[in-house]
């Protein structure tokens, strides 16, 4: 546990294996350190992690709710196109593809390359960068979401959630407003006081595509002193 960042070697911090229901797994690990009721058998959507949001968000659409790419298996990707060379320095990441399979074709008439890299930083900064590409013979369009299910102590508490919009020089301060009373199967009774769902999304409207063209979206999750969540915001 005490690699630094020059030698830390991002090969050895990933492992492939399966769970308990004998799905292929990916396991992340870093120096910084290592639900109850959750359904991991498809086509049910998993509550829990960070469901990708493509190529619908909600129920805007003729498709599935929040479209199929979180339903799906990915593919690790051992050799994807490079992204910047800071992207990857003194990270544990990994690389995956998502393409169509004939089945999605029938709903969605589409061809698309959907790469994700998953990087867990040294500092426990979690990064998540979407790249889709347009291999179509056509343009399309699509909305997008990291559908983000995080972990707090508690909602109750007066802790408080920041949410930075590089795009529009913002910063969102969430605070909890009340708490839900819809009861959900996958969620314990008292779970959702210790959840708090956090969406980083592209809604406002659709993103279209040309042939050949690429979209790229990024996420990143990182923990910081309950102090910035002060009244003065």
């Amino acid at each position: 546990m005490g690699h630094s960042a020059a030698v830390w070697d991002s090969r050895m911090a990933l492992e492939k294996t399966k769970d308990w229901n004998g799905i292929d797994q990916i396991v992340l690990r870093n120096p910084q350190g290592a639900s109850a009721k959750a359904i991991f058998k498809p086509p049910k959507a998993m509550r829990g992690g960070i469901p990708i949001c493509f190529p619908q968000f909600g129920n805007c659409g003729s498709l599935e709710q929040h479209g199929f790419a979180r339903n799906k298996i990915w593919v690790v990707e051992d050799d994807p196109p490079p992204l910047p060379a800071n992207d990857s320095h003194g990270k544990s990441f990994v690389d995956l593809l998502l393409k169509p399979s004939e089945e999605d074709l029938k709903f969605w008439p589409h061809s698309f390359e959907f790469r994700l890299r998953v990087s867990l930083g040294m500092d426990g900064n979690l990064t998540l960068t979407s790249r889709i590409r347009n291999v179509n013979g056509k343009p399309f369009s699509f909305s997008f979401a990291y559908h983000s299910y995080l972990s707090v102590s508690d909602i109750s508490s007066p802790n408080c959630v920041a949410v930075l919009d590089h795009e529009r020089k913002r910063t969102y301060v969430l605070r909890k407003e009340g708490l839900p009373d819809v009861a959900m199967a996958d969620l314990g009774d008292d779970e959702y006081k210790q959840m708090l769902c956090v969406d980083g999304a592209a809604i406002e409207k659709p993103i279209t595509l040309k042939p050949g063209e690429e979209w790229t979206g990024r996420l990143e999750i990182a923990v910081v002193p309950s102090s910035f969540c002060s009244e003065d915001l």
